[in-house]
């Protein structure tokens, strides 16, 4: 009931009035002005120390070489003692004050190391102070010596700061330039305000190219970072992408070679015995299907034309076939399936399949002659997987596999990529036992059924 009161309550229309965009501007302007010279004025930002190795570090001998880290702050103190001799110079003030207008002319200047948007504003104050002391010259606002100090302070924070902070003191030099002469030079003073204004324009301009430049400077060099880091990682990728290549085709080409030998071997012995002619055509499906996964595999690093087959993943329901490969390879095995089967996410499926493949592949060549057991449990939480092998039947002829250890961490990954726990270990009885767990949420089990 409030809401709808107050909604009652607006006016027509409703929300407030849009601004024009040159009322945006002007805030925005301001925004920028309040930020840049009234927001922490004199927050401490001290100015930092250089190289070293520039040309004043080539310029100075010896040891005094170390002592080139501090040529900004002597090149602005320089030129506050430039301001504070054109004070004590004046022939038209006493001693005493001479020397309190080149104090006044050196404060800002120096303040310019450590504080550099209060300077600013101490220079407009040292000005006016500098004018009330020495009121017998004929200029106004700016005596010599602070006309001299407040162009180093213009200059020094302008290259501290960015371009809009020098525009904002551009304009309030004007102001406060005009302010002065209308209300206390009264006409009996030349103002050199036009001066101050002329030589400070172009000043800022100077520095404000040197900004822009800069910046432009450090843009084409991270730009140039950029491009030099994708040029190295396309060199990469197109190296990576030869080599898959060069291997799918040289590989490609010998499995070819296998296939057809062993397609075309029972044809060249008269009367081949059945098992001959078995054993040749497990040897060319065999070399067909692993040529087939060799272009699958090799394929995603291949060119952007690459087409990869339409065949699907292997999954659990393709199981039965690849035993019935390596029985007829010689291997002894059988499959065991508990629980409630059932159609699980393609990743669980696919590498359930590489698991209990490449255990077996291991041992064909680890343990000739030995029986196998692949045990398959579908339970609530996910899918348990376990192959065990027995002791070889002829351990003399058991050769050294140059490639050991490769297919255990094979299924370590696959397995720590589905926040799976796997155990891999020789048995009481001389074989080895390979136990998996690939853990399925039930929302993803559903999908999966779906």
């Amino acid at each position: 009931m409030t809401e709808t009161t107050q909604t009652q309550s607006m006016p027509p229309g409703g929300g407030a009035k849009p601004r024009s965009p040159e009322f945006r501007l002007a805030a925005d302007a301001l925004r920028g002005l309040r930020q840049d010279l009234f927001q922490n004025v004199f927050a401490f930002r001290p100015l930092s120390r250089t190289a070293g190795d520039g040309l004043l570090g080539h310029l100075l001998p010896g040891r005094t070489k170390r002592y080139a880290v501090w040529g900004r702050h002597v090149t602005v103190a320089a030129a506050g003692g430039v301001a504070v001799l054109v004070a004590l110079s004046s022939n038209y003030m006493g001693a005493t004050s001479a020397v309190l207008c080149g104090l006044l002319a050196l404060a800002p200047v120096l303040l310019t190391l450590v504080r550099p948007v209060g300077a600013f504003w101490v220079s407009l104050a040292a000005t006016t102070a500098t004018a009330i002391v020495g009121n017998s010259w004929g200029s106004w606002p700016w005596l010599p010596s602070s006309f001299v100090s407040h162009l180093v302070v213009l200059t020094v924070v302008a290259i501290r700061t960015r371009p809009r902070t020098a525009a904002w003191m551009w304009v309030l030099t004007a102001v406060y330039g005009f302010w002065a002469a209308a209300a206390f030079g009264g006409g009996q003073y030349d103002t050199d305000v036009g001066p101050m204004l002329i030589l400070s324009a172009l000043i800022l301009l100077a520095v404000t190219v040197r900004h822009i430049r800069r910046q432009a400077e450090q843009e084409v060099t991270a730009q140039q970072t950029v491009t030099a880091h994708e040029r190295s990682r396309r060199t990469l990728l197109e190296e990576r992408t030869t080599i898959a290549r060069e291997l799918h085709d040289v590989v490609a080409h010998h499995m070819s070679v296998v296939a057809i030998q062993a397609e075309a071997a029972p044809y060249r012995v008269e009367n081949p015995p059945p098992e001959l002619e078995k054993a040749f055509a497990t040897i060319r499906e065999n070399a067909v299907a692993a040529l087939t996964e060799l272009r699958r595999v090799l394929g995603v690093v291949r060119a952007e034309d690459y087409e990869a087959p339409d065949a699907p993943q292997p999954t659990l329901a393709d199981l039965d076939g690849l035993l019935a490969n390596v029985r007829e390879a010689g291997l002894d095995v059988e499959k065991a399936v508990t629980g409630a089967v059932r159609e699980l996410p393609q990743g669980v499926e696919l590498s359930a399949y590489r698991i209990v493949q490449e255990a077996l592949s291991n041992t064909l060549r680890h343990a000739p002659g030995a029986a196998a057991r692949v045990e398959i449990g579908y339970v609530l939480g996910g899918l348990g997987l376990r192959v065990v092998n027995g002791p070889a039947a002829a351990p003399h002829l058991i050769k050294p596999s140059p490639g050991a250890g490769h297919g255990i961490t094979g299924m370590r990954e696959r397995v720590s990529m589905l926040n799976g726990e796997m155990t891999a270990a020789p048995t009481a009885d001389g074989g080895y036992e390979v136990t998996v767990f690939l853990p399925v949420s039930a929302a993803t089990a559903a999908e999966g059924d779906a």
